[in-house]
């Protein structure tokens, strides 16, 4: 039987995530094809709210296609017949509102539910949660306009909502903190300061469901240095070149590698991770971040819910290092709607 497969591109909010989105997507949709197990097609979203349905994520074809509201979008799914969406929207509309119609219209879905998805997006209420149960997390301030941090410096300013490191500041002394709220709080309405946590490591932890058990994934480490990068920031992740296209620069083994799992550090992040992605309600998959103190201590920074399944997903680059090629990693994550 050939499984036909809706991936939900685009953006809701903005031409960045559009752009985004449709990077990911691509790279999903030629490294999975395979006309024997899927048939592909293609919804995608602009900043306007239509709805499109273009038969490539070229910027012809998308130009091309048709726009529609969602009433009318209904329409043309129902005669699709989709058997399974993929989300590949990075906004928080896509992560939430997008995934809720799919809901409402019995269309099932990879990934976690709109309700996880707005818990962990706010930085601040993922961290409450994870502490709640135990886990280590940097006792940090949310604030409003008008307010002003008590942390002493250092400290690290981050929009409580906003991704990829956007808006992200390393504040070494009180002077530095009036520029570095004004630049968080252009990305959302709430910002989050953070004691700085001296920089020992920073690593990531994926995790798969795998026939109801939690199956981790080798971990990803960071290249950063504790006097000229001791943090990540945007450009550590994401390039936009004069074109407006984007590409990655966080996928080469300079920016970024694979952790041996026999490096002790391992179980120490796997068993937190473990009780974070129960604690927070995921399914499916769950993807975390770390700071790992001088002293070998993680500390929880924040949970990043997504997987485009594209070669250059983070979660896909785990499991390649444990032997699970994107394909299968896929039937994995499939067969957990069965």
């Amino acid at each position: 039987m050939v499984l036909r497969v809706l991936h939900l591109v685009g953006s809701a909010v903005s031409e960045f995530y559009c752009n985004l989105s449709r990077l990911y997507a691509q790279d999903c949709l030629e490294s999975l094809a395979n006309p024997a197990l899927y048939e592909f097609y293609i919804a995608y979203i602009t900043p306007d709210r239509q709805w499109r349905f273009p038969t490539d994520l070229s910027r012809d074809a998308i130009d091309s296609a048709h726009p529609m509201a969602f009433a009318e979008a209904v329409r043309v799914l129902a005669t699709l017949k989709i058997d399974v969406m993929v989300p590949q929207m990075f906004c928080i509309p896509g992560m939430t509102d997008y995934r809720a119609l799919f809901d409402l219209l019995t269309i099932p879905y990879l990934g976690n539910t709109p309700e996880v998805m707005a818990l962990t997006t706010n930085k601040a209420k993922a961290k409450a949660v994870v502490a709640a149960v135990g886990v280590r997390v940097p006792q940090g301030e949310l604030l409003r306009p008008g307010n002003y941090p008590s942390i002493n410096p250092a400290a690290v300013i981050k929009p409580v909502d906003a991704d990829n490191s956007l808006g992200v500041v390393l504040v070494k002394d009180w002077c530095d903190y009036d520029t570095a709220l004004k630049t968080a709080f252009t990305y959302a309405d709430e910002v989050l300061v953070e004691p700085f946590i001296e920089l020992g490591r920073e690593v990531r932890c994926g995790i798969v469901v795998q026939d109801g058990q939690l199956v981790c994934l080798p971990l990803e480490e960071y290249n950063l240095d504790s006097d000229r990068q001791p943090i990540r920031k945007h450009d550590d992740k994401i390039n936009q070149n004069k074109n407006g296209d984007l590409h990655l620069v966080a996928k080469n083994n300079t920016k970024a590698w694979i952790v041996d799992p026999a490096d002790p550090v391992t179980e120490r992040v796997w068993d937190i991770a473990k009780q974070c992605h129960v604690a927070l309600g995921c399914r499916h998959y769950s993807l975390f971040d770390f700071r790992i103190d001088p002293s070998g201590q993680p500390w929880f920074l924040e949970a990043g819910l997504y997987c485009s399944f594209a070669s250059k997903s983070v979660i896909s680059t785990m499991a390649k290092a444990t032997g699970i090629p994107l394909d299968k990693l896929f039937q994995m994550v499939l067969s957990n709607l069965q």
